[in-house]
């Protein structure tokens, strides 16, 4: 009988003694690599500092309810991911003069890149006019923004209007 094989967090595989021995396949992260062949780049929160208060310069936060509870960056628009396809043309119209845009979520490894991806597929076969010429992704998320002792803003202003932190 197989001894069950432990997980990353410790807890036990369902590895059944009829199940294959073979080593399963590693679970590859997407590599900021292959975001950028799609047009979509990662920042760090360190080179996002010195972004911030540059005015054609726009972050996107996609968290969900997180935004409300866990506070966010100052001066950042808050378009939920649950509806963002919805939302696009609005985005577009909001950031319309804009050159660059930073999304992300809580950990900018799902909804922060996926969101950031179907934002460029908009703005590629939109007819609309748009100063956009870079569209990134901020690497390990708002909690790691927060964690790495970057200044959040706990207002309640729609949209932030980036003067509290």
């Amino acid at each position: 009988m197989c001894k069950p094989r432990q997980t990353k967090r410790g807890q036990e595989s369902p590895l059944s003694p009829s199940s294959s021995p073979a080593r399963p396949r590693p679970r590859t992260p997407r590599r900021p690599e292959a975001m950028a062949r799609k047009g979509v780049s990662y920042v760090t929160a360190a080179q996002l500092v010195s972004m911030v208060s540059d005015p054609r310069v726009a972050i996107i936060d996609v968290r969900d309810e997180e935004r409300i509870c866990d506070a966010h960056i100052a001066g950042s628009h808050h378009y939920a991911s649950d509806g963002f396809a919805d939302r696009l043309p609005e985005i577009a119209e909001a950031t319309r003069a804009k050159d660059t845009l930073v999304f992300h979520c809580a950990l900018s490894q799902v909804r922060g890149p996926s969101c950031a991806r179907m934002f460029l597929d908009y703005l590629s076969e939109a007819k609309e006019e748009s100063a956009v010429k870079s569209i990134t992704v901020l690497e390990r998320g708002f909690n790691g923004w927060e964690l790495s002792g970057k200044a959040v803003c706990r207002c309640k202003d729609a949209p932030c209007k980036g003067v509290c932190s």
